[in-house]
């Protein structure tokens, strides 16, 4: 599903960063799930987590019960006028069931421009060629546990020494993308509080970030690992091809402790230039 601030270019590398062994995995900054379903499901305990209620919601829905969910999106509409209706009853707390909310919610992430929930995308798309998705979906988070909670209150519920995090929270100076129905957005005092958090931590972190010198100080810790890495910036490919937005991703522990564990096995050309 796209989200704003979604991981789908970086993925496959953050899942390839991922510490050797942990027993709980959890997402604390959830939005549009990439890591977790890119993640492979294993014997690990996991937990989805957002501050945004309506997502939250939709995920339960996804989860518990998608044919009534795909039911209440069979005739939605493609229009502005739908789309502005539907946005307006969401932003009133609306008493609807939780799986109206859920479709009107899914509603306006597929028919917004660039999924930011504000404007209407204008783009022709037939809602019922995501049933498949939903579908794999729910068999995907069957045993997911779905949290609603504040990032700090959420970490410190669930820190173990076998506890691995992974927090992609609303990147610095960006947060006013996340102002979107249901969210207050992300302060800067909110950054601060986050690090402390972690910093204190029985278990072990996986951060990604802008890459900016205010976070790079935050973290500038003993321990911390801190590297640098890029993805392309879907919204300047427009007008600039090639650009890129560069990210950090910082860690608690060995990021490389995966392929150190498993090195690439050395073949008769890597002997070149080796063998006097």
């Amino acid at each position: 599903m796209s989200w704003i601030g979604g991981k789908k270019a970086l993925r496959e590398l953050i899942v390839d960063l991922f510490p050797l062994y942990y027993e709980r995995y959890i997402e604390v900054f959830g939005g549009g799930g990439w890591v977790l379903f890119h993640k492979p499901p294993g014997n690990d305990f996991e937990v989805y987590n957002d501050f945004n209620s309506l997502l939250t919601n939709l995920y339960r829905c996804v989860r518990e019960k998608p044919q009534e969910l795909m039911e209440a999106l069979l005739f939605v509409l493609n229009s502005r006028e739908d789309f502005e209706l539907v946005r307006s009853i969401l932003a009133c707390d609306s008493t609807a069931s939780d799986v109206q909310r859920a479709a009107w919610f899914y509603q306006i992430i597929r028919y917004s421009y660039a999924s930011g929930l504000t404007s209407y995308g204008s783009q022709p798309h037939d809602i019922r060629s995501n049933f498949p998705l939903i579908e794999q979906a729910h068999r995907r988070l069957a045993k997911v546990v779905v949290e609603n909670k504040d990032c700090v209150h959420l970490i410190r519920q669930y820190d173990r020494p076998v506890s691995f995090f992974y927090c992609d929270p609303p990147y610095f100076e960006t947060e006013g993308y996340y102002r979107n129905i249901g969210e207050d957005g992300f302060r800067k005092k909110d950054h601060i509080r986050l690090r402390d958090t972690l910093i204190g931590i029985e278990g072990k972190f996986l951060l990604s970030y802008n890459d900016c010198d205010f976070i790079r100080e935050l973290y500038a810790f003993e321990g911390i690992q801190i590297e640098s890495c890029t993805r392309i910036n879907n919204i300047k490919q427009r007008y600039d091809s090639g650009a890129v937005f560069s990210e950090i991703l910082i860690a608690n522990y060995d990021m490389h402790e995966r392929n150190r564990e498993n090195p690439a096995q050395m073949n008769l050309f890597d002997l070149e230039g080796i063998v006097e």
